[in-house]
């Protein structure tokens, strides 16, 4: 059994007479079930970023899918990583694949809950596929290439948004809010970020991981949650 992963009620590594397979699933009735579907649909849409689907199926009471199996380790954040630039890599190439025609939440209906003026969610709105969940177990680096894991929650939105998001990561894994900046602009799209959005952004990071924090046991909550205070405060003057 895999134990890595946030979203998955079973994650093993499964061997049989052809080939090796990484196996996730969630029962049937569980509130983020559509997450697997999901990712079944998003994957034949990000070949080369994402390991490949092999079968989605729903059985006794569960759901699971199988993807290749890669050999590799989770990304890490700590400044100076040489795993950076692959994910990187990967996120700038994701950034040029259109968004596909499926019924994505858009990032502006996500964070709806968490403005408090309506016309801030503007600023994220955009037709750009994006991940959004860049855990470092979200990433599997195989040599020299980043492969993205968890497609349940991609959405929609301004290409600017997944280096905003992963700069939150790289806070709590130790940059200060300037270093994880200058690492989010080596993404094109951030140089194009317009100055109030990405204050927009902010502000609805750090009301969400409150929340996040307030509602949840895990011990990777309150690292996030400090970290998006530190990036609003450092946005904020």
């Amino acid at each position: 059994m895999i134990r890595a992963g946030l979203n998955s009620a079973i994650a093993a590594r499964v061997t049989t007479a052809n080939r090796t397979m990484f196996v996730k699933g969630l029962p049937l009735d569980h509130p983020r079930v559509w997450t697997q579907t999901r990712e079944a649909h998003i994957s034949p849409h990000v070949p080369g970023i994402a390991p490949r689907l092999l079968w989605h199926c729903e059985a006794d009471g569960w759901s699971l899918l199988a993807f290749e199996h890669l050999e590799g380790h989770h990304a890490d954040y700590t400044p100076d990583s040489p795993d950076l630039p692959a994910v990187m890599a990967s996120m700038i190439q994701l950034s040029h694949i259109p968004a596909p025609a499926l019924d994505l939440k858009t990032m502006p209906h996500r964070l709806r809950d968490y403005v408090d003026d309506p016309a801030d969610l503007t600023w994220f709105a955009g037709n750009h596929l994006l991940h959004t969940e860049w855990n470092p177990h979200n990433i599997l680096v195989t040599g020299h290439h980043a492969r993205l894991v968890d497609w349940g929650w991609a959405s929609t939105g301004a290409p600017w948004i997944d280096p905003a998001l992963w700069l939150l990561w790289l806070i709590a894994h130790g940059h200060t809010p300037e270093q994880a900046e200058q690492a989010a602009a080596t993404h094109p799209a951030w140089l194009e970020a317009p100055t109030e959005g990405l204050n927009a952004l902010a502000r609805t990071q750090r009301r969400l991981w409150d929340s996040i924090a307030t509602q949840s046991h895990d011990d990777w909550a309150n690292p996030m949650q400090e970290a998006a205070i530190s990036w609003e405060e450092y946005r904020r003057h």
